[in-house]
C-alpha cells in the first residue's frame, strides 16, 4: 500500500528549476508568488475560497524522505546537490490569503506565498492541486445551498470521486452549506454530520420490501430514512408506513419525475397519517434541478456526482505566479495570460448596509481604505509556522454571511457579470 504524502505531488519542472537556480544561485532569491484566477468557469457570478485550512496542514507534513531522495537521484530529476536540499526541506516563508469561506473573483490574490524562489516553487503543484479541487467542489455547493432555499442538503458522492478527493469534497460541501455527508471519513477527520440510508440492495437481499423494512426499522427504529424505489414507490411509501407507523422520520426517493412524485408521494403519506414524515430526494441532483424542486413538497436533497465534480467545473482555473522578486514587480506579458506584478493586497467595499460593491485589488502598503471597507488578506503561515486558523464552522458561517452581502443578482444560477466588479491597480 502506498499512503498520499505531499511531497510525492511536487511536479518533475519544479524540482528542475530548483536544481538550476541552487546552481546558479537564485534559489535563495526572496520572491512572492501569488494565486488567482483569470475567469470563472462559464455560468458562474463568484467563486468561493475552499481548501486552505487543509493546505496549511499538509504543509507540515512536506517532507523528502530517504525513498523520496533515491527514487529522484535514481531517475536523473535531480543531482546531489538537488537532492541534499530537499533533504532539510522546510518551509520557512509567509502565507497570506483570502479566509476560507470568502468569495473570490477574476483577479482576486486569494493566496501569497512568499520566501526564497525554491521553498515557494516546489509548493505550486500541492498549492494549485489542494485550491482548484477545493473552491471548484465548495462553489458548485453553495450554489446548490442557495438553490435548496433552507432546505436541506446532504453530500452523497463519494463514489464518483477519488478515495482522498471524496473527503476533501465532503468538507468543501459541508464548508458551503450541505448539513450532512455519507462519507465517515469526512465525519471522523473534520466532525462532518454523516447521515445515509439503505442501498437498493439491501431490499433486493430479502424475499420481499416489507421484510427490509422491518429489518432496518428493527435495527435503527422509527427514526430512519427507507428507501421506497426499488420496485413501486406507491406500495414502497404503503409498505414503508406499514411497517414503521406513521412516525417514520423520512422516505427517499432516488428515481423518476421527482417533482411529480415527491407531490403524489407527499399526498399518500398524508392521507397515511404520516403528515411528519419526510421526504429526501437524490438521483444525480444539481443546482438547476435543485432549484427545479423549489414549490414541491420535498425536505431535503442529497447530492452527489455533480456537487464532488465541480457541477460542470471540477476546477476552479487558478494559476500560480510569480508577480515579485527582491521587492521588484515582474510580470508574464504572454496574450491572454499576462500577470500584473508585484505583491497586492485586497478590500472589498461595501454599502453601510452591509452589500458588498467593488472589491479593489491594489500593490502591498497602498490600500485606499474607506468607511465600510473590508481587508481581505490574513495570515496563515509566518515564518514557516502556521498561525491559530477559524475552525470548519466559523469559515462555514464565514461564507453564509458573504452570500448574504453581495447583490442579490450575484446569487442567480443564469449566466451573468461576476456578483462585484474587481478593480486591479497595477504597481508603478
Amino acid at each position: 500500500m502506498h499512503s498520499f504524502r505531499p511531497a510525492l505531488l511536487t511536479d518533475h519542472y519544479e524540482l528542475t528549476m530548483v536544481s538550476a537556480a541552487l546552481r546558479d544561485g537564485t534559489a535563495d532569491r526572496r520572491c512572492v508568488f501569488e494565486v488567482f484566477s483569470r475567469r470563472l468557469p462559464i455560468g458562474r457570478r463568484y467563486g468561493v475560497v475552499a481548501g486552505t485550512t487543509r493546505l496549511v496542514e499538509m504543509l507540515r507534513e512536506f517532507r523528502f524522505d530517504q525513498a523520496d531522495l533515491d527514487f529522484l537521484r535514481r531517475t536523473g530529476v535531480v543531482d546531489e546537490q538537488g537532492a541534499a536540499w530537499l533533504a532539510d526541506y522546510r518551509f520557512t516563508g509567509d502565507i497570506d490569503g483570502y479566509p476560507e469561506g470568502d468569495l473570490f473573483f477574476p483577479g482576486s490574490p486569494i493566496l501569497t506565498v512568499s520566501g526564497g524562489f525554491a521553498e515557494c516553487v516546489v509548493l505550486e503543484t500541492l498549492v494549485l492541486s489542494v485550491l482548484n479541487h477545493d473552491c471548484a467542489v465548495a462553489a458548485a455547493a453553495a450554489r446548490m445551498v442557495t438553490a435548496a432555499r433552507g432546505r436541506a442538503l446532504i453530500e452523497m458522492g463519494s463514489r464518483r470521486a477519488h478515495e482522498e478527493a471524496a473527503v476533501a469534497a465532503a468538507r468543501a460541501a459541508y464548508l458551503a452549506g450541505f448539513r450532512f455527508t455519507s462519507n465517515l471519513a469526512a465525519g471522523q477527520r473534520y466532525g462532518i454530520p454523516t447521515a445515509g440510508t439503505a442501498a437498493h440492495a439491501f431490499t433486493l437481499l430479502h424475499d420481499d420490501e416489507r421484510a427490509a423494512f422491518a429489518s432496518q426499522v428493527a435495527t435503527l427504529g422509527k427514526d430512519t430514512t427507507l428507501l421506497v424505489d426499488t420496485y413501486d414507490i406507491s406500495q414502497g411509501i404503503r409498505n414503508a408506513i406499514e411497517v414503521a407507523g406513521p412516525e417514520l422520520r423520512a422516505v427517499r426517493i432516488d428515481s423518476g419525475d421527482l417533482a411529480v412524485i415527491a407531490q403524489q408521494s407527499r399526498e399518500l403519506l398524508d392521507s397515511l397519517g404520516a403528515t411528519e414524515t419526510k421526504i429526501i430526494v437524490s438521483g444525480d441532483l444539481d443546482e438547476y434541478a435543485i432549484a427545479s424542486l423549489a414549490a414541491e413538497p420535498v425536505d431535503m436533497y442529497g447530492a452527489g456526482t455533480a456537487v464532488v465534480t465541480g457541477s460542470g467545473a471540477p476546477t476552479a482555473g487558478l494559476v500560480y505566479k510569480l508577480v515579485e522578486v527582491e521587492g521588484r514587480p515582474v510580470v508574464k506579458r504572454s496574450e491572454h495570460k499576462a500577470t500584473i506584478g508585484g505583491r497586492k493586497v485586497a478590500v472589498r467595499r461595501h454599502k453601510p448596509t452591509g452589500t458588498a460593491t467593488e472589491e479593489i485589488v491594489v500593490p502591498q502598503g497602498v490600500p485606499d481604505r474607506r468607511p465600510n471597507d473590508r481587508l481581505l488578506q490574513r495570515s496563515y503561515v509566518v515564518d514557516g509556522e502556521p498561525v491559530e486558523l477559524p475552525t470548519l464552522d466559523e469559515s462555514r458561517e464565514h461564507l453564509r454571511q458573504c452570500l448574504i452581502s453581495i447583490p442579490w443578482e450575484g446569487l442567480k444560477l443564469s449566466a451573468g457579470d461576476p456578483a462585484i466588479p474587481v478593480t486591479v491597480v497595477p504597481a508603478e
